[in-house]
Order: structure tokens, then C-alpha cells, then sequence
């Protein structure tokens, strides 16, 4: 098989993975709902991302306008590389790892375009149906990224001493496949450097 159709592979499993658990967790749980899967540290939790990685964003209608329209030049660029690398013929390594975050992007770009119009508004007492009668819970470039998956390894307290004993919890991020699918991706590229 040609590194271009393993390019091509990559990015239509992981996008089809991605968007696969995202509409599964979006019409079948409420809004924070919880379901651990091993025992307390490895949890499925239903949230939205409004804007960036971990909770940022820009302010603003227009500052969410914004981010989509720069995640989708990202991705256009990205595209442009691959074909660029592929013509160079480098390892196929580097393509396919390329591929991987050009996927994750794609998936949070889908939700962050077209979520607001297929899907209306997650709430924590009714579960989100897919094309509602009444429209979406938002227009073009409005959408809201779903995130699943969290790992609350480790939970404690300080000592009273420092931070006045409050409570920690060690990898607080929520995430979802296509996140995992570019930190890997880098990850693979920096030890590989």
C-alpha cells in the first residue's frame, strides 16, 4: 500500500473512531454525566469544550468564529505539508504521524463547525438529539467540542502548610480520541527527534 492511501487510512479511521464515541456519548448521556470504567481513575465524562484545549477561548461570538476559521487554515496547511512531504518521499513515519494530528484536527474541527446545526443543546437532565425538529443549539462555526475521556489517577490534599491543605487531583483534563490521536502524534515526532 502507497504511504499516500496509509496517509488517507489514517485519517478516515481516526476521524470515523472520533465522531463514532462523540455522537454516542452526545445522544446517550446527560451533560456531566459520569461512567466509570475502571474503577474511580478511569472514567467516561460527558463534557463541551467551548473553545480551545482545556477550557480556553476566545471572547466572543466572533472570538469562536475566529478559532474555527484558524483550526481550518491549520488543517488546509497541514494538508499542504503532507503532499508536500509525500512528494519528497520522507519516511513514512513522519507522514503518518502528520496524518494522525491532521485527523485529530479534522474531528474538533467537525464539531466546532457543524455540532451547533445537527445537534440541539446537552444538558444534564436531557440527552442531545441528532437533527432536532426545532434546528440546532447553534449556527455555523458555533459548535461546542465533545470531550469523554478523564483519568483522575490520583486524588489527595495538600499539606495543610501549603495551598491551606485544599485538594489536588493528578491529570484533570477531559479530552476525546481526536485529542489523543495529535498528543500521540507529537509525542511520536519529539521522541523521534
Amino acid at each position: 500500500m502507497s504511504v499516500t492511501r496509509k496517509s488517507i487510512l489514517v485519517v478516515l479511521i481516526i476521524l470515523i473512531i472520533d465522531q463514532g464515541v462523540k455522537i454516542l456519548v452526545k445522544t446517550n448521556m446527560t451533560l456531566y454525566q459520569q461512567i466509570p470504567y475502571i474503577g474511580n481513575w478511569a472514567i467516561i465524562h460527558f463534557v463541551e469544550n467551548n473553545g480551545m484545549a482545556f477550557g480556553l477561548n476566545l471572547p466572543g461570538s466572533y472570538g469562536k468564529i475566529i478559532l474555527s476559521l484558524f483550526r481550518i487554515a491549520a488543517v488546509i496547511a497541514i494538508g499542504f505539508y503532507l503532499r508536500h512531504l509525500i512528494r519528497l518521499k520522507a519516511h513514512s513515519g513522519l507522514i503518518i504521524t502528520l496524518s494522525m494530528i491532521m485527523a485529530g484536527a479534522l474531528g474538533n474541527i467537525f464539531d466546532s463547525v457543524f455540532y451547533g446545526m445537527i445537534f440541539n443543546s446537552s444538558t444534564p437532565h436531557v440527552t442531545a438529539e441528532m437533527f432536532p425538529e426545532g434546528g440546532g443549539y447553534a449556527t455555523l462555526l458555533h459548535g461546542k467540542v465533545v470531550d469523554m475521556f478523564y483519568f483522575p489517577i490520583l486524588k489527595g490534599n495538600y499539606p495543610e502548610w501549603f495551598r491551606g491543605g485544599s485538594s489536588f487531583i493528578f491529570f484533570r483534563p477531559v479530552f476525546n480520541v481526536a485529542d489523543t490521536s495529535i498528543s500521540v502524534a507529537v509525542g511520536i515526532i519529539l521522541l523521534n527527534q
